[in-house]
């Protein structure tokens, strides 16, 4: 493998967003096929969360931007757009990684002015997707959360997690640490299709028996729902059938909300995949990115007797509202309040 063309002084045409956050050089490799990653030395690694973004913490550290994982739905895709990338292929293929990021994070939270807020990490992009099995900056990113006595929460889909579950556990018996899973899609063809780079159901269930194991807490985030795709009471049924006998301690269920260039990116793939359902979705998101009431009632009542069943209702939330203002999903599925 040559690195001649990776060095830092090579001009490899870096796009002037990337140059805007402290672009240091982009890296290829044969293991990571078809993904580009482009370093940068962050300037800041706590990230406060605006007050009319109405969400349960204050504070976000985020490791990566652009996201593997590939989920055709991300709510995250349009903050590529500001790095002169495009929502689509670019951001799940050119992912921004802050290399510098722990060592910023201790520096930070050594401030005599910080509060030991709770930190949310997965709030925009993964932290456990493929690139973190790369870089590992989360185990930097815990220790100094914990070193400094400050809470935090984690959601993820990647599996990767299970690496750090002895750094996880030890941490919680120090500072409050909340661990959460997203899993909305249980049948294995249609999760290929629309989360082509995360791991499988069958694994996400692995993790949150894994996390449970440890002795944490492990709630998961059924969402989004998919309309007409994820949201009969077949498939609701035995999915939180499948959480339950993992072992979570609690469920988080939304529908699907598109906002931004994501619902264009969306609907490209529904014309793809399945183009009869496209005029039900204009249809049901013509007045915006939010499900209508009338849709998100019929949710409503239609998961609730199921968390019932299946004995997750000591720590359940289901989504009968329109989100907030910043996409919903971000937000870490534990310490989102009890909503009905």
């Amino acid at each position: 493998m040559r690195w001649d063309g990776q060095g830092v002084g090579v001009d490899d045409g870096a796009l002037p967003g990337l140059a805007r956050i402290g672009f240091v050089r982009s890296v290829r490799t044969p293991q990571f096929e078809g993904i580009t990653f482009h370093e940068v030395l962050c300037k800041s690694a706590l990230n406060k969360v605006p007050n009319a973004a109405m969400l349960p913490f204050r504070w976000t550290v985020n490791g990566y931007r652009g996201c593997s994982h590939a989920c055709r739905y991300c709510f995250a895709r349009p903050t590529h757009e500001y790095l002169d990338l495009d929502c689509g292929a670019d951001f799940d293929s050119q992912v921004v990684v802050k290399t510098n990021v722990v060592e910023v994070l201790r520096r930070e939270l050594a401030r005599r002015s910080w509060r030991r807020e709770t930190v949310a990490l997965g709030t925009n992009t993964d932290p456990y997707q493929r690139a973190e099995g790369r870089y590992a900056l989360m185990p930097g990113i815990i220790s100094a959360l914990a070193d400094s006595g400050t809470p935090f929460s984690i959601l993820t889909k990647g599996t990767l997690l299970r690496r750090d579950l002895p750094l996880i556990a030890d941490a919680a018996r120090h500072v409050e640490v909340s661990v959460a899973v997203s899993l909305a899609i249980g049948d294995p063809q249609l999760h290929r299709d629309v989360e082509p780079g995360t791991p499988s159901p069958q694994a996400r269930l692995g993790l949150i028996s894994a996390i449970r194991d440890a002795g944490l807490g492990c709630h998961v985030m059924v969402a989004p729902v998919l309309p007409y795709l994820t949201d009969s009471v077949a498939h609701l049924d035995g999915l939180l059938g499948d959480i339950a006998a993992a072992g979570a301690t609690g469920v988080t269920v939304f529908g699907l909300h598109l906002r931004g260039s994501t619902r264009g990116w969306f609907l490209q793939w529904l014309q793809q995949s399945h183009p009869q359902l496209v005029p039900r979705y204009r249809e049901l998101y013509r007045r915006g990115a939010y499900l209508p009431a009338d849709y998100r009632k019929m949710l409503h009542d239609r998961v609730t007797p199921l968390v019932r069943k299946h004995g997750l209702m000591r720590d359940h939330r289901v989504r009968a509202e329109e989100p907030a203002p910043v996409a919903a999903a971000a937000a870490p599925a534990a310490l989102q309040p009890t909503l009905f």
